[in-house]
C-alpha cells in the first residue's frame, strides 16, 4: 500500500526543514535561501505573513472566533512540520558545532570566516547599480561592524533578557537576504552558549531566545521590509559592510586558539567554495522560475 501523498509531501517538507536548520545553525548561511532553492520559499513567506499580531488581543478578550479565523488563515501544518524540521536540526547540529569548537576551533573559525566573506560578497552583488552614496554605506557599515566585532571581548552575560534580545536581532535577520541568525548570535557573544542550552535541551533559555524572536519578527518585519524595497542598495550595502567589519570577531576568536594563517588558510577556501555552491543554486533556480 503506498503512503497518502499529503504524507510523502509532509516528509518532504520536514526534510527541507532539516536542510533549513542544518544551515541555520551554522553562521554564513542562511536558511532562507536553502527554502528559496527547494522550493518552499514563497510559502513560507506567505505562512508567515498571515500571522496577524492582533491575534493575540483575540486571545486576550476571549474573542474565539476570531482567533479561529485568524489561524484558518495560517498553513499551520506546513508550519509545524517545518518547524520540527528546524528543531530536529539544531539538536543535532548542537553537538557537532559544540565538539568542533573544542576540538578543532582554528579550523572552525576560518571555516565560519569563509562563510561571512563570501556572503558578504554575495549581498553586495545583489545591488543592481552601486554608486558614490552605496560606497558611503558600504564604509559606515563596516566601521560599525568592526566596532560590533569586539562586543566578542564583552561579557554581556548570558540571562534571560540579553538572550531574548539576541533572539529579536537575529530571527529578524531572517528576512534580510543572505543574513545568517546564528552570525547575529555568535557577534553578540551567545552562539556557544545558545548551541550547549540546545544540547541540554534547557527551556528557559531556548523559550527567552524564541520568545524574543517571534517579538522581533512582529515588530519590525515590516520596516525592515518597507527599508529593503524603498533603500534597496544602500541596505544591502550597509548589510554588506556590516558583516565585514564584524569578522574580526571570528578572526580574534580563531587567533586566539592558535595560527589562522597556516592552519585555517584550506578551511577559509572551504568556506567561500560553499556559498559559492549555495549561490549558485539559488541563481539556477530563479533563473528556472523566470
Amino acid at each position: 500500500m503506498s503512503p497518502r501523498p499529503d504524507i510523502r509531501e509532509y516528509a518532504g517538507i520536514y526534510l527541507r526543514g532539516l536542510a533549513m536548520g542544518a544551515c541555520d545553525i551554522v553562521p554564513g548561511v542562511s536558511g532562507g535561501t536553502i527554502a528559496l532553492i527547494t522550493g518552499i520559499y514563497e510559502r513560507l513567506v506567505g505562512a508567515i505573513g498571515s500571522i496577524d499580531p492582533a491575534s493575540v488581543k483575540h486571545l486576550a478578550r476571549g474573542d474565539f472566533g476570531s482567533l479561529q479565523k485568524d489561524l484558518e488563515k495560517i498553513d499551520i501544518p506546513f508550519l509545524v512540520v517545518l518547524l520540527a524540521g528546524i528543531g530536529t536540526a539544531f539538536l543535532l547540529m548542537s553537538r557537532v558545532i559544540l565538539s568542533l569548537l573544542a576540538d578543532h576551533a582554528v579550523a572552525t573559525y576560518s571555516f565560519f570566516l569563509g562563510l561571512i566573506i563570501a556572503s558578504a560578497v554575495a549581498i553586495f552583488l545583489e545591488i543592481r547599480s552601486p554608486n558614490a552614496g552605496t560606497l558611503v554605506f558600504l564604509a559606515v557599515g563596516t566601521g560599525a561592524g568592526y566596532l560590533l566585532g569586539g562586543l566578542g571581548n564583552i561579557d554581556l552575560g548570558h540571562s534571560l533578557p540579553v538572550l531574548f534580545l539576541t533572539g529579536m536581532a537575529a530571527l529578524c535577520a531572517m528576512i534580510l537576504p543572505g543574513v545568517s541568525g546564528a552570525y547575529i548570535t555568535l557577534v553578540l557573544n551567545q552562539y556557544e552558549f545558545m548551541l550547549a542550552a540546545l544540547r541540554a535541551f534547557s527551556l528557559p533559555e531556548i523559550l527567552a531566545y524564541v520568545a524574543g524572536g517571534v517579538a522581533g519578527l512582529l515588530l519590525f518585519t515590516k520596516g525592515l521590509k518597507y527599508l529593503l524595497a524603498t533603500y534597496h542598495g544602500a541596505m544591502l550595502a550597509l548589510l554588506t559592510g556590516l558583516m565585514l567589519g564584524s569578522a574580526r570577531m571570528l578572526w580574534d576568536k580563531g587567533a586566539a586558539a592558535g595560527d589562522m594563517l597556516s592552519g585555517g588558510w584550506a578551511f577559509f577556501l572551504v568556506g567561500l567554495a560553499v556559498v559559492g555552491a549555495v549561490e549558485y543554486l539559488k541563481r539556477r533556480y530563479r533563473a528556472g522560475t523566470a
